[in-house]
Order: C-alpha cells, then structure tokens, then sequence
C-alpha cells in the first residue's frame, strides 16, 4: 500500500485530471454525507485518501484479481469468435459414406454398361444414376460425370450408358469422383486444437464433425451504468448540458476487449440511483460492472458511496496517471467486479485499457495485455508523480503527440496510432517509450 501523501504532496494536486477535492463523506456523522436515509446508514466510514497506484501497479492489480471463469458449451452457432476449451473430434467419419463428388453415374467395369435399379449391387458392366452427395451403391469402381456419358441402345434395342463425345480419355478411373469414406478424417480424429479462437470455417467443421456444440473458456459479461444528470442522448446541447460519447461506442470497445455486454443502464445522480444499478437481481448473469463519471469526490459523486453501502472492496482507488487518474476498481461481496471510470472520454477511454483490459483479459483466461514500443518523437516534459498516457501519431517512423488530447476530448485518440505512457521524469527525442494498442 502506498504511503499517505505529505502536506506538500497534497498541496501539489492529486497526481491525475486536477486537484484533489474534498471527500464530501469526510467529517460525517456515520462517515459519509449525503447518504439518504432510504438506503440506511453506512457501516463503514471513509477511507484516509492515500497516494494513488502507479500505472504498472493498477494493471497487474486489475489482472491479478480476475479468476478465469469457467469453460462451458454453446450452441455452434454461438461459437464463432470464442476460445476453445476442449479440442474437436470427429463423432462420425467424414464424410460417413462414400458419395459422388458429380452428377452422373455410378459405373463398374467397362462401357457400355446396364442401368440397374437404384439402391441395388453392381456388377461388373452396370451403371446406376447418382447425384453430387448422393450414395455410392455397392460395387461401383467410379463415377462417370454427366456430360461424360449418354443413354444408347445395344443390338437388341435395351437401353445402356455409352461413353459420349465429351469424355476424356480414359475416363472413367477407377476410384474418380468418388468421395471415399473416411477421406477427410476419422471418428475420433482431432479436428481443432483447443485454444484456437473459433472462427466460420471451424464451426462449419464441428457441424460436420457431428457436434451440436463446443466448448469454450468462459467469457465475461458486462453491465454497462451511465451516470451524469447532464448528459442527453442525442441533438445539440445547451449550455450546461454535454452529449452522451459513451453509450455509442462503450460496449463496442468491451467487445473488442474479450467481453460480451448483457446490459445498459442509465442512473440519475443520486445515492439511491446508483445502488440501483449496481443492484444484483436473481438471474444478472454480468460478472463486470462498467460505470462511467461520479469517481471523484465531490457532493455529486456517489459510486464510492455506493460501493461502501454494498459492502464493496477497493482494489484500484486512483492511479498515479492522467488522464484517468480516478479510475477504480471495486469487488463486491457476491463476487462481481466493479471498473469505474472517469466522465471525461478521453480520461475514460484511458482507465479501461488501464484497468478494464487486463481485468477482462485475466477472466476470459488470456494473457495480460502486452505493450509495445516506439520512439518518442518529440520532447515530453517532466510530470512528477504520475505517469501520462498520450495518444500519438507516427511520423516518419517516430510517435509524436496528438493534438486535441485533453482529457475531455476525443479528437486527438480518434486519429491516433496507439497510447504512449511517458514517465513521471519525461520523455527526450529518440527514447524508446512503452506504448498501449488501441483495440480497434
């Protein structure tokens, strides 16, 4: 745990989007104001306000917290995009009878050949007619294709298949166009390996195979809670008012990060409001809950209150970062986890590839997202205490920072290559400086 912050620490600002705000539970008589007397007393009063997480910290943090979820089985068609828990074997061979790979005939011996009765054995010197897919009778050697043969009469007027003008010669080969039994793979076979993410082809494969359903790891479920009595969903805003950036593209993004979305709810800025968001009815089948705005410490900021009121843990309160510098981390007593990130987009944007990324990653089984590097293009000035997450464009090769990259906008991360993290000690042209993919 990182140590309380000194008198001039304090001073300085909050290490994140601005200065450190009063607790507005501190000084309360149960430990937390604003509290209505509909949800009853808290049990636990406010925690001392300490020195955030440094970026590292909070996302191993966020990883290391997140039991993998269970593997389970979908239908197939539910499959594609999933990590495979169990390798695929074929139930059946494949294909399970031998069948003719053309329309025409199924022959035996040489031309001209009788035409027998469907369904029956050939002998040598028949012919029996087969489709693409259809079953090879017993006894046939080949297929012989449609535009390869034609129907004749021998000296005594009885019908027979000849060889037509169009035949190659040749044909047919003993065995041609016959797709044999088993060609493709054998019961029991391994079809795919366990681990794979499962794309079109594979499933079209497991249905072929004969299953009706594959087992994949677990993937995690997210609620969606938009917060912000100032937010409207659509046309231009009033002075006073801001329009909604997170409900277009959040749950596209946490798609794009392993997890599925199962709900999105909008809550009133109230302590009331927000417990009934994060509310857990019988059947809530999310196992992360996303919240954007109310994590700062203001009189209109009730998610820590929230939290405190359900019993919640802090796992990541604040981290030594901007833009993002309150986001949080929360597990609930029911075992839910809770990822709370700013109001700002772009400060929020930055929180849940911090913290949400790795958190998703470690409970769909995969790995900790990794970084990656580039060289700084530019200078990048001292930022004590915290560490910087700049969206930047490539030029020449080198990552310079995007313009319009304030915590409250998007402009810059909507053009940009990827996220920087540059040191608290700054940047000097030509460092080699960690960077975060963007997940689109």
């Amino acid at each position: 745990m990182a140590a309380e912050p000194s008198g001039a620490a304090a001073a300085a600002g909050n290490f994140g989007d601005g200065p450190v705000a009063q607790d507005p539970t501190a000084g309360a008589p149960d430990g937390r104001a604003g509290v209505e007397s509909a949800v009853g007393p808290a049990t636990e009063p406010a925690p001392a306000l300490r020195l955030p997480h440094s970026w590292e910290e909070a996302r191993a943090r966020a990883y290391d917290c997140a039991a993998p979820l269970p593997a389970h089985p979908v239908p197939l068609q539910q499959g594609i995009g999933r990590i495979l828990a169990r390798d695929i074997l074929a139930l059946q061979d494949m294909p399970h009878y031998a069948s003719s790979a053309m329309d025409g005939w199924a022959v035996t011996g040489s031309p001209p050949w009788i035409l027998a009765e469907p369904g029956r054995r050939l002998s040598p010197g028949q012919a029996s007619p087969v489709v693409t897919g259809g079953l090879i009778p017993v006894g046939a050697k080949a297929v012989l294709r449609s535009e390869s043969g034609e129907l004749s009469t021998d000296d005594d007027g009885l019908p027979v298949l000849v060889l037509s003008e169009r035949a190659r010669p040749g044909e047919p080969k003993g065995g041609q166009h016959i797709r044999r039994q088993a060609e493709e793979a054998a019961v029991g076979d391994r079809l795919v390996l366990a681990g794979q993410t499962l794309n079109p082809a594979h499933i079209a494969l497991a249905a072929l195979a004969g299953l009706d359903e594959v087992h994949v790891l677990g993937r995690p479920a997210v609620k969606l809670v938009f917060t912000g009595d100032e937010v409207i969903p659509a046309g231009l805003p009033e002075p006073g008012q801001v329009r909604d950036t997170f409900s277009p593209q959040l749950a596209a993004v946490v798609r794009m990060l392993g997890a599925s979305v199962v709900a999105q709810q909008r809550a009133a800025d109230s302590l009331a409001a927000m417990l009934d968001a994060l509310d857990d009815p019988a059947g809530n089948p999310a196992d992360v809950v996303i919240t954007t705005g109310a994590t700062g410490r203001s009189s209109a900021d009730f998610l820590r209150a929230a939290i405190a009121h359900l019993g919640g843990t802090m796992i990541v309160d604040g981290i030594a970062m901007r833009p993002g510098h309150p986001t949080l981390l929360a597990e609930f007593p029911d075992g839910r986890l809770l990822v709370g990130l700013p109001g700002n987009p772009l400060a929020a944007m930055m929180g849940l590839l911090t913290v949400a990324a790795p958190l998703l990653a470690g409970l769909g089984s995969c790995d900790r997202p990794g970084t990656g590097e580039v060289f700084c293009g530019t200078p990048i000035p001292e930022s004590p205490g915290r560490t910087r997450l700049l969206p930047y464009r490539l030029v020449y090769g080198l990552a310079s920072p995007a313009k319009f990259a304030d915590s409250g906008m998007l402009r810059g991360l909507a053009a940009a290559d990827g996220v920087m993290l540059v040191p608290p000690h700054g940047a000097k042209m030509g460092e080699a400086l960690s960077t975060i993919p963007l997940p689109w």
